[in-house]
């Protein structure tokens, strides 16, 4: 059998041999389906559904997870929360009696209560407390927010450096996508090689070895040994 641009080198055949992109698209896809919230709702839910050969095609890793995110958000919520609570039960904003006057009287308002079995203002005590202890601020609502809110600033920094080190490690990607595109896969051997690369023979090269060509000229081949390809039976 003559051979051609797109032979496969392993089988000698073309009939199933296709381009590296075209097959790595083909294997995604995005589903739409019909599924009940919480509420008992039904909502329109659509997600990516990718098949692990198009997987281990892929020319760059799978981003970091950003489902931490979550814990930032309740963290944003319960500090919220316990400072409102806060303000609300422990009157943290009201005002509190002034200090004594020109003519020796504290003034807040000009309301003070009148101790039972007297007709003079009781001037010593705060406002609306004569007679009775006064009441508890909540402060430890103020700690439970103030630690919320610093837990969700430390899980909003670890989102922001794993981006930002996802983004410099990936930064070179357009030259692993360069070579990523001269790739053909053949369906029959489970193989890929490269065609009209300088450098590069048609050995046919398994999955995984082909992430790890592809890979490390972007520059991130070192995640190839984390993030393996799987392997031709499966794919």
């Amino acid at each position: 059998m003559s051979r051609t641009t797109h032979t496969c080198p392993g089988c000698d055949r073309d009939d199933r041999v296709q381009a590296v992109p075209a097959v790595y698209l083909a294997g995604r896809d995005a589903v739409t389906s019909r599924e009940r919230d919480r509420d008992g709702d039904m909502r329109t839910v659509t997600r990516t559904v990718t098949t692990g050969l198009s997987d281990a095609l892929a020319p760059v890793p799978r981003p970091p997870s950003y489902a931490i995110g979550c814990l930032g958000v309740l963290a944003v919520l319960v500090s919220i929360g316990t400072f409102i609570g806060g303000v609300q039960a422990g009157h943290w904003f009201e005002d509190q009696p002034a200090e004594a006057g020109g003519d020796g009287v504290p003034r807040v308002g000009g309301v003070y209560l009148v101790p039972e079995g007297s007709t003079t203002p009781d001037y010593s005590q705060p406002l609306g407390t004569a007679g009775s202890a006064p009441p508890p601020d909540f402060a430890f609502l103020g700690w439970i927010s103030a630690l919320a809110l610093l837990a969700a600033v430390l899980v909003f920094a670890v989102l922001l450096r794993r981006r930002t080190a996802f983004a410099r490690i990936t930064r070179r990607r357009h030259r692993a996508e360069e070579l990523w595109s001269h790739g053909w896969y053949c369906h029959r051997c489970g193989t890929v090689h490269f065609e009209d690369v300088p450098g590069e023979d048609r050995t046919p090269l398994t999955l995984q070895r082909f992430r790890e060509k592809v890979w490390e000229h972007g520059g991130y081949g070192d995640l190839a040994a984390e993030q393996r390809a799987v392997d031709a039976a499966r794919s």
